[in-house]
């Protein structure tokens, strides 16, 4: 997969996109035929250790984040202080960033985040967000492409092309301030809960429209839909007065007149022209009323656009987001210890880790057409913690297939080993 940098080169990814089902499928096509059993087992075996390993993550994560789940349904038995629940959340906060980076997430930087707030919504809404009531904002994306789309204007008249940064997976954690400082400002939070941390996981986001996926964001007027309502008003406005309120406008010009002595003339109202005054306050009422209903229904119209965008861009939310995460890091940390195994396995006279990074990148390209940065560093970590290869000098050497599979099963049994 490959994205643009903000300097318009390319710029490889770490993450995989085939599904752990097909890079087995076509690893099988790797190995010989009669290797061909004792690869399925092998791959079933590493398959369960990884998972058994994320297990344990996932256990960490939900102990840690049941304190300050605002979705939680259980009771919450232990009452922590405040130096456990600090610690609580940072083993949580750890935890999380550690999911994230097995995932192949990458975070969006402050200085990319402030750019993205100031470039203009891609669907034509104006937001506003109180960052004073966060306490920590990260962002962290996946899959970043430069996409091309035809937009319409003045009622689908004219046609024109955009290119924007687009993010096909972003991950947002939130925590916002506690209850005291809330109380402080005198601020009652209206869609969140003091003190509580949530995490939102949302699919293809424009760059320029990251500031709707914060929960606090507020629809704000543009300058053009201002324009074009007070233009509006002002309009209809002088028509009213000029069509309904003409005798009645003379009228209390006079009055005044005589009241504040800039005329002589005693002004005299009689029931007829009280009863047509009073007509013409109420019909300019009514279009006052009838100006401030337009304004108020724009502002409901843009959000709703925002509420339909937000509806088909949001994929998880909460507790929901690391178990979907902590799915992705096993997809991704299985392919990649398997990839390289496989990959050296093909070449009994070993790799330097240039050369096997070489050998499935290509491998990657030619079959898929998917330019990504594979990650060598982690892929040999792993398998040399499993001791599924060895290193000599410069070079490693997967071990024999058979002799593999003894030592998953092994390490497999040592999990479970009691006294």
């Amino acid at each position: 997969m490959m994205m643009q940098n903000n300097n318009g080169e390319n710029k490889r990814e770490n993450f995989i996109p085939l599904s752990k089902q097909d890079v087995i499928k076509q690893c099988h096509a790797l190995i010989t035929q009669e290797q061909q059993v004792s690869f399925s087992d092998f791959c079933s075996l590493l398959d369960h250790y990884v998972h058994q390993q994320h297990h344990q993550l996932l256990n960490r994560l939900k102990n840690n984040y049941a304190y300050f789940d605002p979705n939680r349904d259980t009771l919450q038995v232990d009452s922590l202080n405040k130096t456990q629940y600090e610690a609580a959340h940072a083993e949580f906060h750890n935890s999380f960033l550690e999911v994230l980076k097995k995932a192949n997430f990458e975070q969006i930087t402050e200085h990319d985040l402030q750019q993205a707030l100031a470039e203009e919504s891609l669907f034509k809404v104006r937001l506003e967000v109180d960052f004073s009531d966060f306490a920590q904002v990260i962002f962290y994306r996946r899959g970043e492409q430069t996409r091309t789309e035809q937009l319409q204007k003045w009622f689908g008249l004219k046609k024109y092309s955009i290119t924007f940064t687009n993010y096909e997976r972003i991950a947002i954690y939130i925590q916002f301030k506690d209850a005291q400082y809330f109380k402080t400002i005198n601020k009652q939070p209206v869609n969140f809960i003091p003190g509580s941390t949530i995490i939102k996981l949302f699919q293809n986001v424009p760059k320029a429209d990251l500031e709707m996926l914060f929960p606090n964001s507020e629809v704000r007027m543009r300058q053009i839909d201002k324009f074009i309502i007070a233009s509006s008003a002002v309009v209809g406005g002088t028509a009213v007065l000029i069509t309904k309120l003409g005798a009645s406008l003379i009228l209390l010009f006079t009055l005044f007149s005589y009241w504040f002595g800039l005329s002589q003339q005693e002004v005299v109202i009689n029931q007829q022209q009280l009863i047509a005054l009073g007509l013409g306050m109420a019909i300019f009422g009514s279009f006052i009323f009838k100006e401030w209903t337009k304004f108020k229904n724009r502002k409901i119209k843009f959000m709703k656009t925002l509420a339909d965008n937000l509806y088909f861009k949001n994929l998880d939310n909460n507790a929901g987001v690391f178990h979907h995460l902590l799915d992705n890091a096993e997809d991704e940390e299985f392919k990649e210890t398997l990839l390289g195994y496989v990959f050296l396995l093909n070449h009994p006279q070993g790799l330097t880790a240039t050369e096997l990074d070489s050998h499935i990148e290509n491998w990657l390209s030619s079959q898929y057409s998917l330019h990504i940065d594979f990650e060598i560093e982690d892929s040999l970590t792993k398998l040399l913690n499993y001791k599924l290869i060895n290193k000599v000098n410069s070079l490693y050497y997967a071990v024999e297939l058979n002799q593999a599979k003894k030592i998953l099963d092994e390490r497999w049994d040592k999990l479970f080993e009691f006294n």
